[in-house]
This record gives structure tokens, C-alpha cells and sequence, in this order.
């Protein structure tokens, strides 16, 4: 197959995903815009090399709706002629608009494609679009349906992860996500959002708590006891795994993923494409990768995808530099980590959503661009993206700078 080359990337800032937040005056569909005009602005970009733009929403209704992609491509400046897809994956839907658009240059069938998503969850909320799997007992009750803060819970208890350290991962996130701002690792890839008159709104991730403490979070209360205990699901969770007792209820808004608006998007092309755009390639997207889980337990798709896509790279963990796991919850990453045997110095290393928020739709492609980055100030090779899936599934991805 034809290989599939980065040759760029952009994200806004995440604004925090209330009605104060810094980016609720934006539009869905600007915010996309916005990032997009910044990839075709900063590489000089002749729309006319662009065969296709993938952009994953989650939440694609109201003004989010009516395929946000080609909105925003006509928006930015793209022309009629590039055409734009919307797709969901819930939360990978970020980092599988990136596969796809690989995947049609891969395949031969495009030359330069734009791959990435957009959320404005201060303005469309989450869970808009509604569902069968939530909404249907036809559907919830036979695939156990239980909301993801409870599941986060069952894999703390599963796997034996404690109160402490679930808030001792969240405080590391949150230093690290700070010294990164610190040290501008993360400033030559973020683009200042603007409102309509040009004035810049946002330009740092909003959502942080830096002083965030081990003793601070200790006076939080557990968010998910009522829901686990007087809404039942704590007794499906002890149906689908009898072998659990009784659940351990350790996750609360400062282990778990920040609601935030956000938007990215990731450049593209093959060789030929490159050199027609007079542009050099920095990674080399080396594989992809898709899995379903057991969709009660939901979120611990990252590890058998993981497993999925290293045998397809002819790889093993040992041979990835860095790896980016989507912090929905603490115990997720736990989990990925106590599985693989992986240091946390190789995960995760400039902290993660739960200190700089998760915009559904758009953090998959903005991991992608965070660890590319800092293979590049590292002087590293390798990295592997992968996120959990409601529903219970995995997206992984592995890229390797060239």
C-alpha cells in the first residue's frame, strides 16, 4: 500500500465547556473552520491538492449537525470542490477521522487528506443525539448497559485500584499538563481561537488546576455512588461480573475527563502530494487498528486493541517510545499501564484530559499531534495513540517519524 504521511497538525485550545468558558461564543462549525484555515494558512496550502476532509463529532446535532466537515472545509476556505465527511466513534471519533483519511490515501484512492473532529460541549451537551443503547431497554438490558462513570468504577474494583491511586495519577496529570504550558512544549501546535471581530478569546487549554493536590480531591465525594447504588447499576455491574461484590466508588470530576470545547486537525498525504504542496513529511502512520470490548464493562478496549495493532506493525511494546491513552478516567489508564507493564514515564507524558478536558470528538486527533511533537523534542521514533469507546471498543494507531 501507498504510504500515508503527516505532514502537519493543529489544535485549538480546550475552553472549558460552560457557558463561561472561553470558546461558548464559537460556533461548532467556526470552531472547525478556524482550525482548518490555520493548516491551509501556515503551510500555504493550494486547496486544490486536498481530495477530502475528515472531521469526527459525537454529538453531530442542532448546529453541529448536517455533516459539520464540509461546512467547515467551505467555511475555511477549502472550496467547493473538497469535499468533508462527518463520523462518530464516540470518543475515537477524533483519532479514527485521522485512520480513515489515511486510509484513502493508503489505499491510493486520494493523495492529501485532512483527518481530525470538532466538539463544542458548551453548546451542544453532551449525549444530544440521544441513543438506543441508553434510552431502549430492548437494548441497554442485554449488553448491560451501565453509564461509563459506574464502568470506571467496576475496573478500579476489578483490577484494584484505590482511592489514592486513581487522585495520585489525577494530580501527576495535572503537574505535568502544567510544566508542559510551562515549557511551551505544547505552543507551535495550537492555534488561537478568535471571535468574529479577529480578537483572540483563547489561547491556553483553560480547563487545568494546576494546584491541584492528593488533599484537595480527598474532599471530593465520589460522583457515582447514587447513580451506582439507587439507580441499579451497580447490581447489573455485579450480574454481568458476579465475582464482584460490591462496588468501590473512587472516581469524581477531578480523576475524570474535563467536558471542554475543542477542535483539530491533522495534514495527510502521500509522497507525491508533499512534494507537490513543497512540504516534508514528520511521521509515517504505521497502522491502525479497531476492536469491540464487552460493552458492560466499556472501557478497557485500549489493551486488546493495543494487542490488535501491534501484531499488525509486526511490533511489541518494547518497541514503542511513547504511548498517548485518553485519560476518560483514571482508572483506564491504570489498567492500560498494569496490563502492559508500561512506566508511566512513556504514558501520557505531558498529562492528559483530565487535567486539559477531553472535547469528544476532537481529542483522538489531538493526541495524534501532541505525541508526534514530542517525539520530535525527544529525538524519539515511535508512539501509540489509542482511546477507550463507549459501548466497549478500542481505536489504536501507531505513527513513527520519518
Amino acid at each position: 500500500m501507498t504510504d500515508a504521511f503527516i505532514y502537519d497538525h493543529l489544535r485549538s485550545p480546550r475552553g472549558r465547556g460552560k457557558v463561561d468558558g472561553s470558546l461558548h461564543e464559537v460556533s461548532t462549525v467556526n470552531l472547525g473552520s478556524q482550525v482548518l484555515r490555520g493548516v491551509r494558512e501556515r503551510n500555504n496550502l493550494d486547496p486544490e491538492l486536498v481530495d477530502d476532509v475528515v472531521m469526527g463529532c459525537v454529538d453531530p446535532v442542532g448546529e453541529a449537525g448536517g455533516d459539520v466537515a464540509r461546512i467547515s472545509a467551505l467555511l475555511a476556505g477549502y472550496g467547493d470542490h473538497v469535499p468533508g465527511i462527518q463520523i462518530n466513534r464516540f470518543c475515537a471519533s477524533g483519532l479514527d477521522a485521522v485512520n480513515f483519511a489515511a486510509a484513502e490515501v493508503m489505499s491510493g484512492q486520494h493523495n492529501m487528506t485532512i483527518g481530525g473532529g470538532v466538539e463544542s460541549m458548551s453548546r451542544v451537551g453532551i449525549g444530544a443525539s440521544g441513543g438506543a443503547w441508553f434510552a431502549d431497554p430492548m437494548a441497554a438490558i442485554p449488553t448491560y448497559f451501565m453509564p461509563q462513570g459506574v464502568s470506571a468504577d467496576l475496573i478500579a474494583t476489578k483490577y484494584g485500584f484505590s482511592r489514592d491511586d486513581v487522585d495520585a495519577y489525577a494530580v501527576e496529570s495535572q503537574k505535568r499538563a502544567a510544566q508542559s504550558w510551562e515549557e511551551g512544549r505544547f505552543t507551535k501546535s495550537i492555534l488561537p481561537i478568535k471571535d468574529v471581530n479577529g480578537i483572540t478569546l483563547l489561547d491556553k487549554d483553560e480547563h487545568m488546576r494546576p494546584s491541584t493536590t492528593m488533599q484537595s480531591l480527598a474532599s471530593l465525594k465520589p460522583s457515582f455512588v447514587e447513580m451506582g447504588q439507587m439507580g441499579g447499576f451497580d447490581a447489573v455491574a455485579s450480574q454481568r461480573y458476579p465475582e464482584i461484590e460490591e462496588i468501590n466508588h473512587v472516581h469524581h470530576a477531578g480523576n475524570s475527563s474535563g467536558i471542554v470545547d475543542g477542535a483539530a486537525a491533522v495534514l495527510i498525504g502521500n509522497k507525491e502530494a508533499g512534494e507537490a504542496a513543497g512540504l516534508k513529511p514528520r511521521a509515517r502512520i504505521r497502522a491502525f487498528a479497531n476492536i469491540g470490548s464487552e460493552p458492560g464493562i466499556m472501557l478497557t478496549g485500549p489493551v486488546p486493541v493495543t494487542e490488535k495493532v501491534l501484531r499488525k506493525a509486526g511490533m511489541s511494546v518494547a518497541d514503542i517510545d511513547l504511548f498517548e491513552l485518553n485519560e476518560a478516567f483514571a482508572s483506564v489508564v491504570l489498567r492500560y499501564m498494569q496490563a502492559f507493564d508500561i512506566p508511566h514515564d512513556r504514558i501520557n507524558v505531558n498529562g492528559g484530559a483530565i487535567a486539559m478536558g477531553h472535547p469528544l470528538g476532537a481529542t483522538g486527533a489531538m493526541l495524534v499531534g501532541t505525541v508526534l511533537d514530542e517525539l520530535e523534542r525527544r529525538n524519539l521514533n515511535t508512539a501509540l495513540i489509542t482511546l477507550c469507546i463507549g459501548a466497549g471498543m478500542g481505536t489504536a494507531t501507531i505513527i513513527e517519524r520519518v
